[in-house]
């Protein structure tokens, strides 16, 4: 195990003790244990158990250490294994409730007796858990909110996590010898931020072998239909996915069809109609009329198809990537021949959203620096929270003055070929003020301006709160602008056109946060955002170097808002990017 993940572990120990009312002590313990791994060098915690010196660090003793030293070795510990069967399942899943943690399901527990979600749903609707001291009415209605959205995101995964099971089965497809080609499509292919089930097409000259190796892969849970071409499984954590194999010269029809969406199917039907074609997932043929049997089994050959460049362009159109297939205009535009030239992951030279073990990240900034260079990236900011976001460990304007001195001597000393640029990501207050005075964030290279508190102000107030905070000079960027949670939390009420309109006018650049939880600003406002003239910024809002990563799901993002690599800063030269970044002081 990684240090992040022994951290996990740990954290993950101090909430099942805390549920089962263990001594406060020693839950803090193994919390102040994960926190202090999160600060050590990966390589320096491998040398310290080899030496076993892990309890010469301060808040480790020797239960800790040994403990700690079982998951480096093994990634498995048994005493984690005996908690787990020891407390309620229905309890664990409470925690996936937002506002519900160990102690307030503890207190559920006790004193109504409750062990599942159904219980809590049915102690909310006759009023039980309002009744409770420290709960109250408001309490309730937020806990039988999130019970529901619970459910019906339960339906739904982040895009991020379903790419992480879609892609090693797509490369064991295509390992099989009866497979020709194979192809994720749905959502997945289209790149929407979440997706309901996964699509696999296959091309194979023998099928039996491969629906066999399809349903007998590791973590399906259950096999819910198998036949000759096709099948479908679910996996341990709910995501189902479909196999349908076709013949190779159908294969280019089917994976345009089944990766959609429907609008785009549609459109693209009606076009081929109005040529006197017909189309589907079986191919592009001239519409039945009259003649002799052998002029329409003629007919019924149609187009032979190697790619999907073909299929268009026999229609009359430019290829049309597969993330604008949602039926917004893609059509026109491809037959226009004005589609874009979208970014691309590898256009991308660095990202400024990134956070460290100085505030609520969980690596130190020597890490997240060889990190990014080990990506190749040519410059990374580094933009820890400041100081009224407590709950993250903000930083207060002594610690990131000491930050900044850091990473001037790491930029003089060369020790990275990536340089490090020096920022804050600012909470923007209530009121729209800016959590450090204009005097500290002179000292910057970059200033990120987020909301991290008061989600429940009303739309006219929080539009209001971010222009205020946009109107800064020293403001570069704005993050996350409607903080919503995919999955988890609704986007706080604001009208993101006024946001937009404000940031063109004063020159601030908008993220496309590319969080797989977030996604934000939503790449639906993008396509007319930046014909307008806004700059976007693709940042990870990385916490730890796995985190640098994310930059793949907004690149997603950027191309279904039909960005282009000028439309986003960080695709610049690192030379390019300091003089923007003087010019804006």
């Amino acid at each position: 195990m990684t240090k992040n993940e022994i951290a996990d572990t740990l954290n993950e120990i101090a909430t099942l003790l805390e549920l089962k009312g263990e001594n406060p002590f020693k839950v803090r313990a193994y919390q102040a244990g994960a926190r202090t791994l999160e600060a050590v060098e990966e390589d320096q915690l491998a040398a310290l158990i080899a030496e076993g010196r892990l309890e010469s660090i301060k808040g480790i003793g020797e239960a800790l250490a040994q403990k700690i030293a079982e998951l480096h070795a093994t990634g498995r510990l048994e005493f984690l294994a005996k908690l787990k069967a020891s407390v309620e399942p229905g309890l664990l899943q409470m925690l996936e409730v937002p506002g519900l943690g160990p102690k307030k399901i503890k207190v559920l527990h006790e004193k109504l007796g409750l062990k599942t979600l159904a219980e809590l749903a049915a102690a909310c609707g006759d009023g039980r858990v309002a009744a409770l001291d420290g709960f109250g009415e408001k309490s309730q209605q937020k806990i039988l909110e999130g019970i529901r959205n619970r459910e019906a995101y339960g339906k739904r995964h982040l895009w991020w996590d379903a790419a992480a099971v879609a892609e090693p089965i797509v490369a064991g497809l295509r390992a099989l010898p009866p497979v020709s080609r194979a192809e994720s499509a749905g959502s997945l292919r289209r790149g929407l931020e979440t997706v309901g089930d996964l699509d696999f097409l296959v091309a194979a000259d023998e099928v039996g072998p491969v629906v066999a190796w399809f349903c007998a892969q590791a973590g399906v849970k259950e096999v819910t239909a198998r036949g000759e071409t096709k099948a479908s499984v679910r996996f341990e954590g709910g995501l189902q996915a479909d196999l349908r194999i076709v013949p190779a010269d159908q294969f280019v029809f089917a994976l345009h069809h089944f990766t959609g969406s429907k609008d785009h199917n549609v459109q693209l039907r009606q076009r081929a109609l109005a040529r006197g074609l017909s189309m589907s997932e079986w191919g592009l043929v001239p519409a039945a009329g009259e003649g002799t049997a052998k002029e329409k089994a003629e007919r019924r050959e149609g187009l032979k198809a190697e790619s999907e460049k073909e299929l268009f362009a026999a229609l009359g159109l430019h290829f049309i990537p597969p993330e604008l297939r949602e039926g917004l205009g893609e059509i026109e535009a491809a037959e226009a021949g004005e589609l874009p030239r979208l970014v691309e992951l590898g256009d991308l030279r660095g990202a400024w959203h990134n956070h460290t073990t100085a505030s609520d990240g969980r690596n130190t900034l020597a890490e997240m620096a060889a990190a990014a260079e080990a990506l190749g990236w040519e410059y990374l900011g580094i933009a820890d929270h400041s100081k009224s976001s407590y709950q993250a460990r903000g930083l207060d304007e002594a610690r990131l003055a000491a930050q900044v001195a850091e990473i001037h001597a790491l930029n003089a000393a060369k020790k990275f070929t990536t340089h490090i640029f020096t920022g804050t990501e600012c909470d923007i207050l209530p009121d729209g003020r800016l959590d450090f005075d204009d005097g500290v964030l002179a000292t910057l290279d970059y200033v990120v301006a987020s909301v991290h508190n008061a989600f429940t102000q009303d739309e006219e107030t929080m539009t209001a709160r971010l222009i205020r905070a946009l109107e800064n000079p020293r403001v570069t960027m704005l993050g996350h602008l409607s903080g919503r949670l995919l999955l988890r939390r609704e986007a706080y009420r604001v009208n993101a056109g006024k946001v937009i309109d404000a940031a063109i006018a004063h020159g601030v650049v908008i993220e496309l946060n590319a969080s797989p939880q977030r996604l934000d600003l939503d790449w639906r406002h993008w396509r007319r955002a930046a014909e307008r003239g806004l700059l976007c910024a693709i940042n990870p809002d990385a916490h730890d170097t796995a985190g640098l990563e994310y930059v793949r799901t907004g690149v997603n993002a950027a191309r279904k808002g039909w960005l282009t690599r000028e439309a986003v800063l960080n695709t610049r030269p690192l030379a390019a990017v300091k003089a923007w970044l003087q010019a804006r002081r």
